[in-house]
C-alpha cells in the first residue's frame, strides 16, 4: 500500500482544518477518546455541532482565537491508501510554516472560499506550492452551501484560478465544489451539487497516479557521521553513515568524494551489521570504501561518472521566512543536507510580485515572506543538483548566525558566473 503526503493550503478561515476534520470523520477515522475531547470542547458552541477543526487545532491560542497557528499532522489510512495530512495555517504570517510542510508533500489541496473566490493569500501558496515542485494540486471550492451550490460560482473561481495555474506553469490541476462543514463532496458524492460529474475529493485522493517519489538516477549520499570505533575487535574499521537521498549504490560502484574530488570505488555496503550488494533512497547505510580518502561531516559521495553541480556562484529561488529584512550583502549559514558553509546574498536578480506573478528587478532588500531570485556566494563550494531534477539535493535553507533561527528557505537553481 503506497502512501500519500499532502498538504492544506489557502487563505484564512477558508475552512482547512475543518476539511481534514470532516474526511477524518466521515471516513471513520477518528478514535473514540478523540472524538470525545472534541465533544467535550465543543460544548460551548451555540449551536450544537461539533467543532471538526479542533481535531487538528491542538494549541491552546488556536481554539481560543479560532485559527491554525502551527502546522499540524495527522495520518489515517483507507482500503486502498495510507495518507499524512499536513494542515497548514492561513494567515500571511505563518507562511514560512506552510513552506516548511509542503516541502515534502506529493500533493496540495488549495482551498478556495466559494463567497470570495482567489484572493492574495490563494495565490501565494499557489506560487510556493509551483516552487517546490509538487505535482498535483486539488482546488477544493469550499463553502458551496453559503452560496447556494451555484454551479455560476464555482465555474467562475474555476476560470479564475486556470489563468492563474498557467502563470505558474503547475503540472495537473483539478477542481472539487464541496462544503467541509457538511460533508458534501468530501467522501461521498453530494446530492446538492447533480451538476458536479466529477469524484469527491477522498475518492481523488485514493486514486492520484504519484509519480515516482524517489529519484533513483542520481545517486547522492550525504555523509552524517564517520564511524571510527578504533576497539581490538574493530581495529580498522572505518566507515560512513548516512541516509541514500536518491538514486542506488552497488558494490565495486567507482565514488568521488565532493568537494574535495578525491575518488574510490565502494568496497561494501551495510546495513545492522548486514552486508549487501546495493542500496537505494531512502535507506540509511553504511558505505565502505575501498582507499583511505578523507571524509567528513558534510561530504557528499556520488557515483564518478553522475556528479552533481558544484560551485560557490549559487542561484536560487528564497522564500523570505524572517521579520528581519534581506539585504544585499547581507551574510548567512547556508545549510545543503548535512554540510553547512557561510553564505553572502551577492544579488537579488528580482522578485516576484505575488498577486501579479511580474518580476521586479532592482530590489535591494526582501522582506517577510517576499518571493524571489537571488545569487549567494558561498565561502566553500556547494554540491547541488537543480531542485527541478532533484528536490532532495537542490533544497536548502538560509540560517541566522546570531540566532541560529531559520530564516530563508532556497530551490537552489544552477551556477552563475
Amino acid at each position: 500500500m503506497d502512501l500519500l503526503r499532502f498538504i492544506t493550503a489557502g487563505s484564512v478561515d477558508d475552512g482547512k482544518s475543518t476539511l481534514i476534520g470532516r474526511l477524518l470523520y466521515d471516513s471513520k477515522s477518528i478514535l473514540a477518546d478523540q472524538m470525545e475531547a472534541i465533544e467535550r470542547a465543543s460544548k460551548s458552541r451555540d449551536d450544537g455541532e461539533i467543532d471538526l477543526a479542533l481535531l487538528t487545532d491542538g494549541l491552546r491560542s488556536e481554539r481560543e482565537q479560532g485559527i491554525t497557528i502551527d502546522v499540524a499532522y495527522r495520518y489515517f489510512q483507507t482500503t486502498k491508501r495510507k495518507f499524512i495530512i499536513v494542515d497548514a495555517p492561513g494567515h500571511i504570517q505563518y507562511t514560512r510554516n506552510m513552506v516548511t510542510g509542503a516541502s515534502n508533500c506529493q500533493l496540495a489541496v488549495v482551498l478556495v472560499d466559494a463567497r470570495h473566490g482567489v484572493v492574495e493569500q490563494t495565490r501565494r501558496h499557489s506560487l510556493i506550492a509551483s516552487m517546490l515542485g509538487i505535482p498535483h494540486l486539488v482546488v477544493a471550492i469550499n463553502k458551496m452551501d453559503l452560496v447556494g451550490y451555484s454551479q455560476d460560482v464555482y465555474s467562475n473561481i474555476c476560470i479564475h484560478y486556470n489563468e492563474l495555474a498557467q502563470k505558474l506553469n503547475v503540472g495537473e490541476v483539478t477542481y472539487i465544489p464541496l462544503s467541509a462543514l457538511n460533508g458534501d463532496n468530501v467522501v461521498d458524492k453530494s446530492a446538492n451539487m447533480p451538476w458536479y460529474e466529477g469524484e469527491p475529493l477522498l475518492s481523488h485522493l485514493e486514486t492520484v497516479v504519484l509519480d515516482q517519489d524517489e529519484n533513483l538516477t542520481d545517486a547522492r549520499f550525504p555523509v552524517q557521521y564517520v564511524i571510527r570505533p578504533q576497539t581490538a575487535e574493530l581495529h580498522d574499521y572505518r566507515g560512513y553513515a548516512g541516509k541514500i537521498t536518491s538514486g542506488i549504490f552497488r558494490k565495486g560502484d567507482a565514488v568521488t568524494v565532493l568537494p574535495t574530488g578525491e575518488t574510490s570505488t565502494i568496497d561494501a555496503i551495510e546495513i545492522a551489521e548486514t552486508h549487501y550488494d546495493e542500496a537505494f533512497a531512502p535507506m540509511s547505510v553504511v558505505l565502505h570504501l575501498a582507499d583511505d580518502v578523507d571524509v567528513s561531516r558534510g561530504n557528499l559521495i556520488v557515483k564518478s561518472d553522475n556528479q552533481p553541480i558544484v560551485s560557490q556562484n549559487v542561484e536560487a529561488l528564497l522564500c523570505w521566512m524572517d521579520a528581519k529584512p534581506l539585504k544585499v550583502g547581507s551574510k548567512y549559514t547556508l545549510q545543503h543536507g548535512t554540510f553547512r558553509t557561510r553564505c553572502a546574498v551577492r544579488e537579488i536578480v528580482y522578485q516576484l510580485n505575488v498577486n501579479t506573478y511580474e518580476e521586479i528587478e532592482d530590489v535591494e532588500s526582501l522582506k517577510l515572506n517576499d518571493i524571489a531570485r537571488v545569487i549567494l556566494k558561498t565561502a566553500k563550494p556547494v554540491s547541488f543538483d537543480p531542485y527541478g531534477k532533484n528536490r532532495v539535493n537542490g533544497g536548502a535553507i538560509l540560517i541566522d548566525e546570531t540566532s541560529n533561527v531559520t530564516v530563508g528557505a532556497l530551490m537552489l537553481q544552477g551556477e552563475v558566473a
